[in-house]
C-alpha cells in the first residue's frame, strides 16, 4: 500500500471535494466514516464504497468470513464490523507483523506475504466459510494473480465475492504492469471473460468448460475494480414463452417464414 500511496497521494491531495449525492449519502459505508473523523485513515478512491454497497449489502447481519488483504492503517476493519455486524469475522491480512495490534473482538488477524502460495493456502485451511476476499494489498502483479488463483476456488462456492481493487497497477510499471503486458492482473482476467462463456465454445480444443466456467456467476469490471461473483453454473439452456412465431430462426440476422 505504501508505493501506491506515494504514486497516488499527491493527486488525490488536489482532487476536488465532490458534493455527496443522496443515494451517496445513504450509502452505510461513507455514514460509518463520516460519523468517526478521528478514527484510522480509511483511504480509498470515492466510487469505490458504492461497489462496495452494491455487492456486500446481502452479507449484512449473517454469518461468514471476510478477508481483507492490506491492513494499512487499519480504518478499514472497525468499518467493516460495523458494516456487517456482530455474526461476520473480519480477518486483516498483511505483511507488517505490526498490525497485530488492530485485532480485536470480530476482528483477527493473520501476517504473511500474500505472494507466498503456501501462506495464502494456510489461510483457506484456517477459515472455511469464507464468503468475501477483498484484495487491497500489495498491488503488484504477482500477488494479484496469486492471491486470485489460491483464495477464489475457496470462496463460498454459493454465492461467494471476490473483490479485486486498485486493477489500474496493471498500467503502471512501478507495480509491474504496463499497458498490454501480458503479465498484468488485467490481461489476466481478461481471458476469464472467455471462461465464463465456454459452455458455448464449439471448438473444445482451445475453449473448454472448466472449474471457473462452472463456479463464475459474473464478472463485473469497474474503474479500477473488478468484482467476481462466485455461483454454481450448469450449461444454460433456451426458454420460449407465449404463442409460435410466424417465422422461424434460421441464423444471425436472417429468418425464413414457417412451413406448415
Amino acid at each position: 500500500m505504501s508505493i501506491l500511496m506515494q504514486v497516488l497521494r499527491d493527486s488525490l491531495k488536489r482532487a476536488p471535494k465532490e458534493a455527496l449525492s443522496p443515494a451517496r449519502a445513504s450509502n452505510p459505508l461513507i455514514q460509518y466514516l463520516e460519523m468517526h473523523p478521528d478514527g484510522r485513515a480509511v483511504d480509498r478512491w470515492h466510487h469505490y464504497f458504492d461497489i462496495y454497497h452494491r455487492h456486500f449489502a446481502r452479507f449484512r447481519g449473517t454469518q461468514f468470513t471476510m478477508i481483507e488483504i492490506g491492513i494499512f492503517n487499519g480504518g478499514s476493519l472497525p468499518m467493516w464490523r460495523e458494516y456487517f455486524g456482530s455474526k461476520a469475522t473480519i480477518v486483516g491480512v498483511d505483511v507488517n507483523a505490526e498490525c497485530v495490534k488492530f485485532a480485536e473482538p470480530g476482528i483477527e488477524i493473520m501476517i504473511g506475504d500474500q505472494a507466498d502460495r503456501v501462506f495464502l493456502a494456510s489461510i483457506s485451511d484456517r477459515y472455511k466459510d469464507i464468503a468475501i476476499v477483498l484484495d487491497d494489498g500489495g498491488h503488484r502483479m504477482h500477488q494479484q494473480i496469486a492471491t486470485f488463483e489460491e483464495l477464489y476456488p475457496h470462496l463460498r462456492p454459493g454465492g461467494g465475492v471476490y473483490l479485486c481493487e486498485d486493477t489500474h497497477t496493471s498500467y503502471m510499471p512501478v507495480f509491474g504492469g504496463g499497458y498490454g503486458n501480458a503479465n498484468t492482473f488485467i490481461e489476466t482476467s481478461k481471458s476469464l471473460i472467455d471462461k465464463i462463456h465456454a459452455f458455448h465454445s464449439l471448438d473444445t480444443s482451445v475453449l473448454a468448460p472448466d472449474d471457473f466456467t462452472r463456479s463464475t456467476d459474473s464478472l463485473h469490471f469497474y474503474d479500477s475494480v473488478l468484482v467476481i461473483e462466485k455461483r454454481e453454473r450448469t450449461p444454460p439452456h433456451r426458454v420460449s414463452y407465449g404463442k409460435e412465431a410466424e417465422f422461424t430462426y434460421v441464423a444471425p440476422s436472417l429468418s425464413g417464414r414457417r412451413q406448415d
